[in-house]
């Protein structure tokens, strides 16, 4: 089961990594999004393709990341593709992805969804830097799964809008409840998988 989980979790980091490089970098942009988004997309292209491009980074890295093998074998690999993915990935997308949240259609309900979505994806980015740099691997440890479970809303957002469609779900309805839907239930995951099955010990440095 482990193995995989590790193999579902890099399957669809790196497949919808390939798949938003792609559409992102060589289809005019907004050109597979809903009619209704489409506007907002075209009026702040610089915004989408920052976001877009950033969180790509720390999507695709991620998993990486959680590899023991790396982290003992290649430390200082290990340090570099972590500052890549906070720095560019977290920071870089998150305030990106923070602004575009103000144009996110849906209304108010999705665009404070995104907003939150952002927000916490830049501070649990920042407390997994701040915990690594005091030598607190376990809270580092703790603050990355948090954050890598909101950087993986990429993915939980696009299993879920297909699945609205042919449920028959009208876009506008969907829409919402999904900027809320594909980080949610991630976070809590993430909090019942290092606290109800300790799978992380405290380690000191």
């Amino acid at each position: 089961m482990k193995t995989i989980s590790k193999g579902l979790l890099y399957f669809f980091a790196l497949g919808i990594s390939g798949y938003v490089a792609f559409v992102y970098g060589f289809l005019p942009l907004g050109s597979l999004v809903h009619p209704d988004m489409k506007g907002s997309f075209l009026a702040h292209p610089y915004g989408i393709y920052i976001h877009a491009f950033a969180s790509i980074v720390a999507l695709a890295i991620g998993p990486f990341q959680f590899s023991s093998r790396l982290r003992e074998n290649r430390p200082n690999l290990h340090r570099w593709l972590g500052r890549s993915y906070l720095a560019i990935g977290v920071m870089v997308g998150g305030f990106a992805g923070l602004y575009m949240s103000q144009y996110a259609f849906g209304g108010t309900v999705a665009r404070v969804g995104f907003a939150f979505l952002a927000v916490l994806w830049i501070y649990t980015g920042l407390r997994a830097y701040i915990a690594i740099r005091r030598g607190l691997i376990h809270e580092h440890r703790k603050w990355m799964i948090r954050n890598y479970s909101l950087t993986f809303a990429a993915v939980t957002l696009r299993l879920y809008l297909p699945i609205s469609m042919v449920g028959g779900i009208d876009f506008a309805i969907a829409y919402p409840v999904i900027a809320w839907l594909c980080w949610v239930p991630n976070l809590v995951f993430a909090e019942w998988w290092f606290n109800s099955k300790n799978k992380i010990r405290p380690q000191v440095r």
